[in-house]
């Protein structure tokens, strides 16, 4: 499979009506999050077909996918390295981890890291030295510190929470709404598989934390217990406060 084939089989699948919503949605005006991103309207369960039906293009055509400045291309070539990451080996999942990180500054969009982080960064750092992951999540790039936090739902599915933990904690006074709403999410995940943990956590953060992020943690929660957390009558533990 070569690379124009590939942008054959978007350009077929796009759709200008599709663009335009993605458009707007992703956020794409002047002084938005996305400033200038460009869209051709391509849906992801298109992409993931595409992805499949391309699985033999090389990393390097698959790195130049991700260097492009359609949206939709970067998300295919994200899609392309989980596959491979996914079938290599050791030295080449370690190489794919590595190719993530060196170009980060092309995942530069939510979506592009939440279907993408998990499965590569996550995965790699899963029995290794997680200092990367707090690199990413003390840098001064929004999209480097979204991949930190969403890394950690590989270790969430695993029942590992506490790296998620520190990393939340790190990222408590963020400035971001795009990091709050990630944090509260990895929050609400920790509590699906055991509430006691996240509650624990709650219950020294909640009275500081940003309301979005609160908000988010707290989505599945019964509704006396979700407006109790919202009103601040849940008593605080030490380091609350």
């Amino acid at each position: 499979m070569h690379l124009v084939e590939v942008r054959k089989k978007l350009k077929r699948a796009a759709d200008k009506e599709k663009a335009k919503i993605l458009a707007r949605f992703f956020k794409t005006g002047p002084g938005e999050y996305a400033q200038g991103d460009m869209f051709v309207g391509v849906t992801v369960p298109s992409l993931r077909k595409i992805a499949k039906e391309s699985e033999s293009l090389s990393l390097t055509s698959t790195i130049q996918l991700l260097k492009s400045t359609i949206h939709e291309e970067r998300l295919l070539a994200l899609l392309l390295l989980i596959q491979k990451y996914v079938r290599a080996e050791a030295k080449g999942k370690t190489h794919i981890y590595h190719l993530y990180l060196r170009h980060t500054r092309y995942i530069n969009n939510w979506d592009l890291i939440d279907l993408s982080a998990e499965h590569i960064v996550g995965a790699f750092l899963r029995d290794k030295s997680k200092k990367s992951l707090y690199r990413l999540a003390r840098s001064k790039i929004l999209w480097e510190r979204r991949i930190a936090i969403l890394a950690t739902f590989h270790f969430i599915k695993q029942n590992s929470f506490s790296d998620a933990l520190k990393i939340i904690t790190l990222l408590r006074n963020d400035t971001e709404d795009l990091i709050h709403k990630a944090a509260g999410w990895m929050l609400r995940e920790i509590g699906k598989r055991n509430q006691l943990v996240e509650e624990r956590f709650l219950k020294t953060h909640y009275k500081k934390m940003p309301r979005t992020m609160l908000r988010y943690a707290i989505e599945k929660f019964p509704e006396f217990k979700r407006q109790a957390y919202l009103k601040g009558t849940i008593p605080c533990t030490p380091g609350g406060e």
